[in-house]
């Protein structure tokens, strides 16, 4: 039995019984198939290319190559990823598979603590399950980009390499790095998918303050707050697949800190930071723009963690906040304004500031005035491993201190407090960043981002704030105190709930 062929091909019947087609016909059929679906999948994939910069001199992927590479950095996802999607839709367009790869490699240091790898590893796991749902190829590799990924490259005939963006020192030298080191006829591009408007096209300078770069960052949000294209099946199979990861393997393996272990209110991955978005506009946000300064009230998003490890982009995050939470009312501006200005000024910061992390990047009215009191005699002088032990004779402090031990956390209004106080009670503005650096980023599990280092150059160096009245110690940085605390919200709470009778 014949009847009209349902296919487009230049045959007008279909042998339903026997399926005799000449192969011809299929393969025109093939051909004709996969450029429409190829066209179709162009018209889903639109990408601003502002959001991408090339980092080697050549831009085209090269000819004869069997693949094109994802090296996920700092984004750890694969949907509302613009890196992600931009690698898939390039590999697309050249009719190649897609890998996307990791590279683990750990530093020795009093930094790497089983609280941020665990966290970390955990998440990628769930990338590497989704990845596989897509036919996308997911690498663990072990060792540091430069060492291990020219090779990679290589043996899997590898023809571009897409990166996302962190403006962190580290990041950077790395991927200039694996410039140095692949060779000049493949690409290497970044792709900024951590922030909303990409960091080279908010400003092309190092801003003073959020005021200076609010208007810019807000005036190309039409263009680029937009909803994301899904990262879908991808069309093209690689011939050589990924080796499978036995995570819990792989995390015992580490040569890490485990004294500073897992925490249990924030659970890694994907699922779970939307989860804990979701509970936010359900229950917090209406509370955020009134009591976000109270540490004892339920007003916060939470999700610094996920944003951080590129488990959650904050572009969803504004996205779901400004369509479901429109009954917040004035919560709603008050939460972009603290998620999208101030969180993309610390980028800037990081990127433009080579000395992001030292009294030396702060303004010089701010290194003057540190200096011209650097020698006033302080009330209280307290070592590092005193500080870190919580054993000062100030309750509050000890209790955020003790807080973010145990929880790996702490309120954004006490971490100001908590940074003052540590440059009151140290011998020098050097030490005291030092110290609050090393407290932030070994405990927070938001720790080692750009958020920590402007807030803790903030709080004790005046970054992105003005002159106030001299005083002792502070000179012309912003004052805190325990008194002021006690006008702001309830600190006898707080004290009994985090500090432990023993200290």
């Amino acid at each position: 039995p014949e009847r009209k062929c349902r296919r487009a091909c230049p045959v007008k019947t279909y042998h339903l019984h026997c399926g005799k087609c000449s192969s011809t016909t299929k393969t025109v059929f093939k051909q004709q198939k996969l450029a429409a679906m190829k066209e179709e999948t162009k018209e889903r994939m639109k990408f601003n290319k502002k959001r991408l910069r090339f980092i080697s001199d050549t831009e085209k992927v090269k000819q004869g190559s069997e693949g094109v590479l994802y090296w996920m950095l700092r984004d750890h996802r694969v949907q509302d990823n613009w890196a992600m999607f931009h690698a898939q839709r390039l590999a697309v367009e050249e009719n190649l598979p897609l890998h996307v790869c990791v590279c683990l490699h750990v530093q020795e240091s009093e930094l790497s603590t089983l609280r941020h790898y665990s966290f970390m590893l955990k998440g990628l796991e769930e990338v590497a399950k989704e990845c596989k749902a897509l036919d996308i190829q997911f690498h663990l590799l072990h060792g540091s980009a430069a060492d291990v990924l020219p090779g990679f490259v290589s043996d899997h005939s590898l023809g571009a390499v897409v990166t996302d963006f962190s403006p962190l020192r580290e990041p950077l030298l790395w991927v200039e790095d694996l410039k140095k080191r692949l060779p000049k006829d493949i690409p290497i591009m970044q792709v900024d998918a951590h922030n909303i408007v990409p960091c080279w096209v908010a400003s092309p300078k190092l801003e003073y303050a959020a005021r200076t770069i609010r208007g810019k960052i807000t005036k190309l949000l039409p263009e680029f707050l937009t909803d994301f294209p899904l990262v879908e099946k991808h069309p093209y199979t690689a011939t050589r697949t990924a080796k499978p990861v036995d995570w819990d393997k792989t995390l015992t393996s580490l040569q890490l800190d485990r004294a500073v272990g897992e925490t249990e209110w924030a659970k890694p991955g994907t699922k779970a930071g939307m989860a804990m978005l979701e509970s936010f506009i359900d229950v917090r946000l209406k509370q955020f723009d009134t009591q976000r300064n109270d540490p004892n009230a339920p007003a916060l998003s939470q999700l610094s963690p996920w944003i951080r490890f590129g488990h959650l982009s904050a572009q969803r995050v504004a996205l779901c906040v400004q369509h479901s939470g429109k009954s917040a009312g004035q919560s709603v501006s008050s939460f972009i304004e603290e998620l999208v200005v101030r969180r993309e000024l610390t980028d800037n910061f990081c990127f433009y500031n080579k000395k992001y992390d030292s009294v030396e990047g702060a303004h010089e009215w701010a290194q003057k005035t540190l200096k011209d009191h650097a020698k006033d005699v302080r009330p209280y002088l307290y070592t590092r491993e005193q500080l870190e032990k919580a054993k000062t004779h100030d309750k509050l402090w000890n209790a955020a201190q003790y807080q973010v031990v145990t929880e790996g956390k702490m309120h954004g209004f006490l971490r100001m407090y908590w940074a003052k106080k540590i440059l009151e009670w140290t011998s020098s503005p050097e030490e005291a960043l030092s110290v609050a650096l090393y407290l932030n980023d070994r405990y927070e599990l938001d720790g080692q981002d750009p958020n920590g280092f402007v807030g803790c150059m903030w709080s004790i160096c005046g970054v992105h704030d003005q002159g106030w009245a001299e005083r002792p110690i502070f000179g012309k940085i912003r004052y805190m105190n325990y008194k002021g605390c006690l006008r702001k919200f309830n600190v006898a709470q707080f004290e009994k709930k985090y500090c432990p009778k023993n200290l």
